[in-house]
């Protein structure tokens, strides 16, 4: 197995993190930060992330991965009820090799419903104001 790059300080989630970038913050505590994925593979898909540097699963503290896993956890219920779905897909990748695109380790968070299969990732963005709205949907129920 080749051992993981280096922490990039400069991904687009760091940046995030560091208020550089907007995002739609669905919900923060001390160690954990989750947002809306801009380009959603269903409605209410959002991410949640670590908020001390890690690349992915391979090289987070055991701390930070349980403190993501938990936040993790409280936004697949409330997706749940937000949106009235009938379940929830956690994806989660490590490396290029694995699917990952941004090296800072993220859980997606994707609303399901029987019968509906995910939109495809094509890289078009959502609509601002249906994330907004999205966002306000997951928060009043957190």
């Amino acid at each position: 197995m080749t051992q993981s790059a280096a922490y990039d300080d400069d991904n687009i989630f760091a940046k995030i993190l560091r208020g550089e970038l907007p995002c739609h913050k669905v919900y923060e505590d001390a160690g954990t930060f989750a947002f809306m994925d801009i380009m959603p593979r269903s409605d209410g898909h959002c991410l949640v992330i670590p908020k001390t540097p890690a690349r992915n699963i391979l090289d987070v503290e055991a701390g930070a991965l349980a403190d993501v896993i938990a936040t993790t956890q409280r936004l697949s219920k409330a997706v749940i009820k937000a949106f009235d779905a009938d379940g929830v897909t956690i994806h989660q990748f490590n490396e290029s090799a694995g699917g990952q695109l941004v090296h800072h380790l993220h859980f997606h968070v994707i609303p399901r419903f029987e019968g509906v299969k995910l939109r495809p990732h094509t890289g078009d963005m959502e609509d601002n104001e249906v994330l907004k709205a999205n966002t306000e949907k997951i928060r009043r129920v957190l």
